[in-house]
């Protein structure tokens, strides 16, 4: 489920979710339009791949990254965490 294996494309995989994700926070966003950043990627990619990421997945990958502590939620905006 976090990692990807045998059974889980690693296109899946809460990392690999997680890493796109971050990737779409170059300022601080609300989960909403992160979850729209998303889908649109992913339609981006459904000519060369079938990865269809749902709404549940992707608050795992955002519970992960917040567990991290690679991401805060202040405001009502979701933020990258300074390291």
């Amino acid at each position: 489920m976090i990692l990807p294996s045998k059974h889980l494309h690693q296109d899946r995989a809460l990392l690999s979710v997680g890493g796109h994700i971050l990737t779409f926070l170059t300022y601080p966003k609300t989960v909403s339009a992160l979850w729209e950043d998303l889908k649109r990627f992913d339609e981006g990619l459904a000519a060369t791949r079938s990865r269809k990421i749902t709404f549940d997945w992707f608050l795992l990958a955002l519970d992960l990254l917040y567990a991290l502590g690679a991401i805060a939620f202040e405001s009502g905006l979701v933020a990258r965490r300074a390291t």
